[in-house]
C-alpha cells in the first residue's frame, strides 16, 4: 500500500484544531487554558480528560489515554491510521497524497510554508504602513477604535500605490508566491498590489496563522470590502474572521455571535464582547456552522432588519437545520433599520446590545414566522404549501426532539395531523452518531497520576518541554553537546527533538508527538509535555528557554572546571588544559551563582 508522506501528516496536524475534533464527539468545558470532560475511554464521574489547544493533544489522568487528533479518531471512532488521516483531510477539504510515482509532497509543504511567510511579512509591512499614515490612523479613530484594539487584531494599512508591496518585497519573496498568496494580481503580464488604500484585517486559521486578508477602503472606492482570493491557504466558505481572537480572549465561548463585517467584530470586542465572529463576504455556510457548534452550544446570528437581512437570515436557517443537534441552539437577532452591530454598540452601548441579543428569535419561532409570511392566507393551498415546505426543511434534522416539536407546531398551524405530515414527507431524520466504546483503560491510573506528580522541572526538562511546545525556539537553540553528555537520555532526547524541529520548521507539538508514536522516547517526551500545565506567550517562553539553557551551559562549565581543578591538584595540567582552565574561570567557573 502506498505510504502517506510524513510532510502531509505534519501539515494536516498543523491545520487541525483538536478542540473542534473532540468537542464534536465529547462535549468539552473550558478549564483555564485547556478544556476538560469525562473521559470517553473509561467510566468516570469526575472529569480527568484534558484537551490542550496550545499543545494540540489530549491526555486522561485517569486511564492514561493520550495523543493527537489522529490518535483520538483512531481510538474513539475506531478507525485505522489511514482512515483517520482521510477523515481529518476531508474536514479540511484536502486530498490525501500517497508516495509512489509522484513524490511532490515535500515540495507542496514547502510551497505552503513559503505562502505563510509571504502573508506574515505582508502583515508586518501593513502594520508599518499604518503607523506612517495619519489618514489611516484618523480613519480608525473616527470609527471609534483605540490603539490597543487595533494592535490586538493586527490591523494595518495598504497605501494607495499600485506597486508598494511589490517593491517592498523585491528580492525577498518570489512574485509567483506573492500572487499565489493573494497579495498581487497579474494583468497583461504585469503585476500589481491587490490591496490599495485600504485598512487591512489579517484573517487567521484556528491555530493563529495568517491565511489571508480583508481590506476596507477608506476613500470613495469600490468594492467597500475586498478579501483575498481563494488560495491554497484561504477558502472563504470555511474561514471565519475573529474565531482565533475570540479563543485567545479567554472568555468562555458557550455562545458565539455571528456578524457580517470585520468592524462589527472589532467594535464589539472593544466593548468587551469577545465571542464574535464574521463571515467573509459570503453567506453563512453549513461548514461555518458545523465549525462553530464544535466550539459553542448557542449561535446568535445578527442581521439587519430590512428585507436583505431577513433573506440572509432565512439562508442561515436553511444551513443550520441539517446540522443542529438537540442541546444546541440557534437565535436570530435583527437590528433596527439603518444599524449594524458596529454603529449600534457605539451609539447605544454594550448593555443595550446584549439585551437585544437576549431577545432574539429562536430558530423554531423564525421558521414558523417566515413560513407564514411565505405562504400567506388560510385557504387549503396556502396551508398545504406551508406544510410541504416546512416538512422539506425539517426532514433531515438531526435534532429529533426539536424536530418533533416543530412538526407538532406545523400540524397546529395547518390542521394536518402529525402522522399524515410524517407520511407525506419523503426525508428521514439523521440521528447524531453515538459512541458505544466500553474498552478498558490501557494504563494503570495510579501509575499515571504518580508519574505526573513526580515530574521535577530541571533546566533540561524545561528546555525539552518548551522546545516541543514552541518550535520556533529551535532557530537559536544551543546544540545538544553544549548542554551535556549525549549518553545522557535527556540530552539525547533534546538532540533528537532539536534535529526534528530544525529539519521540519513548520512542525507542531502534535506533529512531534505523532513522529514519536511508539518510539522509545515517546513516554519521556509525553511525560514532559503533559505535566507542564503553564501556558506561556512566545516572548515569555523564549525568556524561560534561554534561562534554562544558560543554566545548563553554566552547569557544563562548572563540571568541566571542577574536573580540571582536580586534575591540576593531582597530576598537573598541560598547556592546552591550563589555557582552558583560565578561560573557564573567567567565564564564571568560580562564580557561585553558576553552581547549581
Amino acid at each position: 500500500m502506498a505510504r502517506i508522506p510524513q510532510s502531509f501528516i505534519d501539515e494536516l496536524l498543523a491545520r487541525t484544531d483538536i478542540v473542534e475534533i473532540i468537542n464534536a464527539r465529547v462535549p468539552l468545558k473550558r478549564a483555564g487554558h485547556e478544556f476538560k470532560a469525562c473521559c470517553p475511554f473509561h467510566n468516570e464521574k469526575t472529569p480527568s480528560f484534558y484537551v490542550s489547544p496550545q499543545k494540540q493533544f489530549y491526555h486522561c489522568f485517569g486511564c492514561g489515554a493520550h495523543g493527537t487528533a489522529l490518535s483520538f479518531l483512531i481510538e474513539h471512532d475506531r478507525l485505522d491510521f489511514v482512515e483517520a488521516v482521510e477523515s481529518l483531510a476531508a474536514i479540511l477539504g484536502l486530498d490525501v497524497p500517497h508516495e509512489g510515482g509522484h513524490r511532490d509532497d515535500d515540495r507542496r509543504s514547502d510551497e505552503r510554508a513559503a505562502l505563510h511567510r509571504c502573508l506574515e511579512d505582508a502583515s508586518a509591512w501593513f502594520k508599518q504602513e499604518l503607523r506612517r499614515s495619519q489618514t489611516a490612523v484618523d480613519y480608525l479613530k473616527q470609527r471609534g477604535l483605540d490603539g490597543v484594539t487595533a494592535a490586538r487584531f493586527g490591523l494595518g494599512y495598504a497605501p494607495p500605490l499600485w506597486d508598494g508591496l511589490l517593491n517592498a518585497f523585491k528580492g525577498r519573496h518570489s512574485t509567483a508566491h506573492l500572487v499565489e498568496a493573494g497579495l498581487l494580481v497579474e494583468r497583461d503580464g504585469r503585476h500589481y498590489d491587490r490591496f490599495r488604500d485600504r485598512i487591512m484585517f489579517p484573517i487567521r486559521d484556528p491555530r493563529g496563522q495568517i491565511i489571508g486578508f480583508g481590506g476596507r477602503v477608506i476613500a470613495d472606492g469600490t468594492p467597500k470590502y475586498l478579501n483575498s482570493n481563494e488560495t491554497p491557504l484561504f477558502h472563504k466558505g470555511r474561514s471565519l474572521y475573529g474565531l482565533y481572537e475570540a479563543r485567545q480572549s479567554g472568555v468562555l465561548l458557550d455562545e458565539i455571535l455571528i456578524v457580517e463585517g470585520y468592524m462589527d467584530v472589532i467594535s464589539l470586542s472593544q466593548q468587551d464582547i469577545h465571542n464574535v465572529v464574521a463571515t467573509l463576504g459570503t453567506a453563512t455556510t453549513r461548514e461555518h456552522i458545523q465549525r462553530l457548534y464544535r466550539t459553542a452550544k448557542r449561535l446568535i446570528f445578527c442581521f439587519d432588519g430590512d428585507r436583505a437581512g431577513r433573506s440572509a437570515a432565512w439562508r442561515a436557517l436553511e444551513q443550520t437545520l441539517p446540522v443542529l443537534e438537540d442541546g444546541n441552539e440557534a437565535v436570530f437577532l435583527f437590528l433596527p433599520d439603518g444599524q449594524d452591530p458596529d454603529s449600534f454598540v457605539r451609539s447605544e452601548g454594550k448593555e443595550a446590545f446584549l439585551k437585544l441579543a437576549g431577545d432574539g428569535l429562536s430558530l423554531s419561532r423564525l421558521l414558523l414566522q417566515e413560513l407564514r409570511r411565505r405562504h400567506p392566507g388560510n385557504d387549503m393551498e396556502a396551508r398545504a404549501g406551508l406544510a410541504h415546505e416546512g416538512m422539506q426543511l425539517v426532514g433531515n434534522m438531526r435534532a429529533e426532539m426539536l424536530r418533533a416539536q416543530v412538526i407538532e407546531a406545523l400540524a397546529r398551524e395547518t390542521g394536518i395531523a402529525t402522522g399524515r405530515l410524517e407520511r407525506a414527507q419523503a426525508g428521514t431524520p439523521v440521528p447524531a452518531p453515538v459512541s458505544t466504546d466500553t474498552r478498558a483503560p490501557r494504563h494503570n491510573p495510579r501509575e499515571v497520576k504518580e508519574r505526573a506528580q513526580t515530574v521535577r522541572w530541571s533546566p533540561l526538562r524545561t528546555a525539552i518541554a518548551l522546545l516541543a511546545e514552541h518550535t520556533e525556539l529551535a532557530a537559536n537553540a544551543p546544540e545538544a553537546e553544549e548542554l551535556g553528555d549525549l549518553d545522557n537520555p535527556g540530552v539525547a532526547l533534546y538532540a533528537q527533538l532539536l534535529e526534528t524541529v530544525r529539519t521540519n520548521p513548520n512542525i507542531t507539538t502534535a506533529g512531534i508527538l505523532e513522529r514519536w508514536r511508539g518510539a522509545d522516547g515517546e513516554r519521556n517526551l509525553l511525560r514532559l509535555i503533559e505535566s507542564r500545565d503553564i501556558h506561556l506567550e512566545p516572548d515569555a517562553a523564549r525568556r524561560e528557554f534561554d534561562d534554562a539553557t544558560v543554566r545548563l551551559l553554566a552547569q557544563q562549565i562548572e563540571t568541566r572546571f571542577q574536573l580540571l581543578r582536580r586534575k591540576a591538584q593531582q597530576e598537573g595540567l598541560n598547556a592546552e588544559e591550563k589555557a582552558e582552565f583560565s578561560r573557564l574561570a573567567l567565564h564564571g567557573g568560580l562564580d557561585d551563582r553558576h553552581s547549581l
